[in-house]
């Protein structure tokens, strides 16, 4: 709970002391408002007289085109690494020194217009009377600059005047004039002319020439570019000039510059890939017509038409000659065969007809030679071998045998023959075959060279037709999102205007911070409440002027007069439960930490409030160091206090005065100034002399001397009822209020009390202007504002 309470009474204090600065600002309200008002007033002044300024704004969308000279061929996958443009370059472009002078050559403003006043000259840009154009001559340094006057006379004729004033002479409009310095041509806006010459009047205008450099850069520096935001490719273009109409026209045509020049670019861009594109097609051209004519006289060489036809033609002739190679193979195995069996076999053995075959000529000669076998074996079944015709049929046979030999050598010769022959074939056939492949790898590259140059031959055919359609509907590198527009308050003024309200606000903010900031006094009972919770605060009082009494009177009715009548009142409270004695008097001691807190003020100021309540009161001086107390209260300071406390056989008798003009109030004074104050205070009289008093008197107003510096008042508060201890605001210190709080808390000081004195008006903490109501002549309004 005791957290709690700490806590809670911490987020107090904090409250406390932010409303208390807010207090200290609003209180000087009227400062803050004397200063903005002199703040405007000077920024009015001085805008007054200065030329003034306007703002131009546009806003530009950029699309993210392709500069590069081979945007034409993105599709091969080149353009993308030659890009050299980028959203920031096109924001430098728009501030480089060739746009901006080609906007001054466009506008021609190297040529400025102005109607001189008699506080402040005016501009003109639009509608002016007549046009002053410079004509550039080789011989003459076309950088100078100069100025001079012309007032029309009529629709048709001017005066001109030199910078000084001086007439050169009278030239009809459109006549080339050489000033010397450059050379002009001055032409005249008719419908203007007529008006002015119709109301009678005509303005002289001084024209004033500079150089193109100059003026070019001027508008750079006066030009800001911008991204509208970080996500997009919008740009926003600020400029600030002279005039309204400048301003949004340069903006305009510094646009459109930027978008002819881009154009420009992409023309120059266009028509170098049409150049290179027709400088590619002449020698692809001549490339391709050479690989031709290379094809054709392969061709002929090689005695080729169709290469993939001829290439299957000899594959077959191939195959074809290996199948007769082995049909003739296969027939010679067969005739050795049947020589080998004709061989081995005896005469009477059948031979294998279906062995041989009738391409090889033995055939019949074997079917003869086993039809005579067959026969033989017929005659044997019903004869013997001695048979004369079956010893016939074995000369037959014998002789058809040596035949069949014979025939078998022939078709196997002949089958040689023939072999030798297929080999040759497909010799020959193998020969080509082995060839075809270097011809056909031949064919191939130039069939492949072929290709790759009609390919290429297309495209750029294609790309040439694309990029004459670009070139025709080239369109502009900026879209206007936002047209140029200008305000028509001066941005000088806006600036000002703010910039003096902002000084106006912040000198009294600063001064009043800075104030707080190095204060090191205390000012209200705020900072008591906050900083000495346990001591209570019995009264304010205010801060006098020169002109006012220090002391307060009978049926007076001042500031000062009530703020003692609220103390007295507080006081009487306290006594309720502080004096245990009814019937004796009130001892109230009265001190301070060092000296000119207003202790000897209070004192008797509070006495005399007391007194004229009705009681019956005495003062005493007991700051017998330094008596002050006859200052405020008409007495003599000769003997009294001291001289008590040394001569034990007086009594306090012996030493009070009545107060002159004031009833129920006495006085007894310090008296001489003694060697040994606190030796005097130590003594038992001391006792004595409070105890008479407060037998005699109602109240016991003491004096006492400042309980920091002396002792003194440590010594005697033992006797006090109430210790009011005086704090002087915009004097005591912060850090001196640790003393009476530590005081307090070891029972040195007793029931203290603190009363806050020399309060400005400002700061009071409760009630703080009754006082300007309640019987108080009428301040004026600069007292009432101020707080004085």
């Amino acid at each position: 709970m005791q957290d709690l309470s700490q806590n809670t009474n911490q987020q107090k204090q904090q409250e406390l002391s932010i409303r208390e600065q807010i207090d200290v600002y609003l209180r000087n309200w009227p400062w803050f408002l004397a200063c903005v008002f002199v703040a405007l007033t000077v920024a009015l002044i001085y805008l007054r007289y200065t030329p003034p300024t306007y703002s131009a704004k546009a806003t530009v969308l950029v699309k993210n085109e392709n500069k590069s000279e081979l945007a034409a061929f993105q599709d091969m996958g080149l353009a993308g690494m030659m890009n050299y443009s980028d959203f920031e370059n096109e924001m430098i472009i728009l501030r480089s020194k060739d746009l901006a002078e080609r906007v001054v050559d466009k506008l021609n403003l190297t040529v400025f217009y102005v109607k001189e006043g008699k506080i402040r000259d005016a501009v003109i840009f639009k509608n002016p009377a007549f046009e002053v154009k410079v004509i550039s001559d080789s011989d003459k340094d076309n950088t100078s600059t100069g100025s001079f006057y012309i007032l029309p006379i009529s629709s048709v004729k001017f005066s001109l005047k030199n910078s000084e004033g001086e007439e050169i002479g009278i030239y009809n409009f459109g006549d080339i004039i050489d000033l010397g310095w450059t050379t002009i041509l001055v032409t005249p806006n008719v419908e203007v002319l007529k008006s002015a010459e119709k109301a009678g009047q005509f303005d002289e205008i001084r024209v004033a020439i500079k150089s193109k450099e100059s003026v070019a850069a001027g508008i750079r520096s006066s030009i800001s570019v911008g991204p509208l935001n970080d996500y997009s490719t919008v740009i926003q273009l600020t400029l600030v000039s002279d005039s309204p109409e400048k301003a949004k026209a340069t903006l305009s045509e510094l646009i459109d510059q930027y978008n002819i020049e881009s154009m420009n670019d992409r023309n120059r861009i266009a028509q170098n890939t049409a150049d290179f594109i027709q400088g590619r097609l002449e020698i692809i051209t001549n490339e391709l017509d050479s690989v031709e004519t290379g094809k054709v006289e392969f061709k002929k060489d090689n005695l080729l038409t169709n290469i993939e036809a001829e290439g299957g033609m000899y594959l077959q002739n191939s195959n074809a000659a290996k199948q007769k190679e082995i049909a003739v193979e296969t027939q010679i195995a067969l005739v050795n065969t049947m020589m080998d069996y004709l061989k081995n076999s005896s005469d009477t053995d059948l031979l294998p007809a279906n062995l041989a075959g009738g391409e090889e000529g033995f055939s019949p000669v074997v079917e003869e030679y086993n039809e005579l076998i067959m026969e033989r074996n017929r005659l044997l079944q019903s004869s013997t071998t001695k048979n004369p015709l079956v010893v016939g049929l074995d000369e037959q046979i014998k002789e058809v045998r040596s035949n069949v030999l014979e025939s078998m050598l022939n078709a196997k010769q002949s089958l040689q023959v023939s072999l030798r022959e297929i080999y040759k074939e497909k010799g020959t056939v193998g020969s080509n075959i082995r060839q075809f492949p270097d011809k056909e790898k031949t064919f191939r590259s130039i069939v492949r060279q072929q290709e790759v140059k009609e390919s290429l031959y297309l495209y750029l055919l294609q790309k040439r037709e694309e990029n004459a359609i670009t070139m025709a509907v080239t369109s502009p590198r900026a879209k206007v999102v936002d047209q140029a527009y200008s305000q028509t308050i001066p941005v000088k003024k806006q600036i000002y205007i703010l910039g003096a309200l902002v000084v106006g606000l912040l000198i009294p903010f600063a001064v009043i911070y800075l104030k707080q900031l190095l204060d090191n006094k205390i000012r209200n009972r705020a900072y008591l409440e906050r900083h000495a919770e346990e001591i209570g605060i019995v009264g304010e009082l205010p801060e006098l002027s020169r002109k006012e009494e220090e002391l307060i009177t009978e049926n007076d009715t001042s500031i000062l007069a009530e703020s003692f009548r609220i103390m007295s009142t507080n006081l009487k409270y306290l006594f309720l439960d502080k004096i245990e004695d009814k019937s004796r008097g009130k001892i109230i001691f009265v001190t301070s930490t060092v000296k000119g807190e207003g202790k000897t003020f209070v004192s008797a100021n509070l006495a005399v409030t007391l007194a004229n309540g009705g009681s019956k009161v005495v003062v005493v001086g007991a700051d017998i160091r330094n008596p002050q107390l006859h200052r405020y209260i008409n007495g003599q300071n000769d003997k009294g206090v001291v001289e008590y406390l040394v001569y034990p056989e007086t009594s306090t008798d012996d030493y009070l005065q009545p107060a002159a003009n004031q009833k129920n109030l006495w006085l007894m004074p310090a008296g001489a100034i003694p060697p040994n104050p606190a030796e005097l205070w130590m003594q038992e009289r001391t006792s004595k002399l409070f105890e008479e008093l407060a037998a005699k008197f109602d109240y016991v107003v003491v004096d006492t001397a400042p309980s920091m510096l002396v002792t003194d008042t440590l010594l005697i508060n033992k006797y006090a009822d109430i210790t009011i201890y005086t704090i002087r605001a915009g004097y005591t210190e912060k850090n001196l209020l640790n003393y009476p709080i530590d005081n307090k808390k070891s029972g040195k000081l007793k029931n203290l009390a603190f009363v806050l004195n020399n309060v400005a008006m400002v700061n009071f903490g409760y009630g703080n202007k009754y006082g300007y109501t309640y019987g108080q002549t009428k301040k004026s309004f600069f007292q009432r504002m101020f707080g004085r």
